[in-house]
């Protein structure tokens, strides 16, 4: 699957790559289709989430040097082949420390960088900051282009509401506080580009947050 364009401004360009595979937690297995992207330009490129199959994604990179790979949280479909990408791009992996306990269940002998609330990671002349937004997972973030008003949002928000927090690790009323407090606060025409499915943007999910609560987990 070749890579989609979905931003080519000021020499700042952002792909997805579609990959498809197994989430697994608490026993349970679901077929799910996932989304990374890759934001930098002709020479360097940061991934973000490194799920199901490393090869389409090594294709998308295209030879340019890899930052760093960015798990937005440790659920075994994000980061399914995050150390295998890291060592054939030569390349950190990076993950908020409370997604240790997921990780560990995917990858219990490997290590991983630290990406902390608030961190910049720099590609392309822009920085890529990061938001701290647990709920769906203890260690999920959102990565914020502020240059541009974009924001990956992984699991944490979708067209339609918040991510799943039916099952371990999860809370609702914390994601909904990531949204509110942290997400929520970013301008209205902010493209979010989230884990699975279609984007959308804060001005057209922000409407909705008193329904969210209403209709609860």
């Amino acid at each position: 699957m070749t890579a989609e364009l979905i931003l080519d401004r000021d020499g700042l360009r952002i792909e997805r790559v579609v990959t498809s595979g197994t989430f697994a937690l608490d026993g349970g297995t679901w077929e799910v289709e996932n989304n990374i992207y890759l934001i930098g330009n002709d020479t360097d490129v940061v991934v973000i989430d490194a799920a199901h199959s490393a090869q389409p994604i090594v294709d998308a990179v295209a030879g340019r040097h890899v930052n760093a790979v960015l798990c937005t949280h440790g659920h075994n479909d994000h980061v399914t082949v995050a150390p295998e990408l890291g060592e054939s791009l030569h390349a950190p992996v990076l993950l908020h420390p409370g997604d240790d306990v997921l990780w560990k269940q995917s990858h219990p002998d490997v290590t991983h960088w630290m990406l902390d609330d608030r961190q910049r990671i720099a590609v392309a002349g822009t920085d890529i900051e990061v938001i701290h937004t647990p709920g769906h997972s203890p260690g999920s973030v959102c990565l914020h282009l502020p240059e541009v008003r974009v924001l990956c949002s992984g699991d944490t928000l979708f067209s339609g509401g918040p991510g799943a927090t039916g099952r371990s690790y999860s809370d609702f009323p914390t994601i909904i506080g990531s949204i509110r407090d942290r997400l929520f606060a970013l301008p209205e025409d902010t493209t979010v580009l989230t884990g699975h499915g279609d984007g959308t943007t804060i001005g057209a999910e922000s409407p909705h947050l008193a329904d969210w609560i209403a209709r609860g987990n």
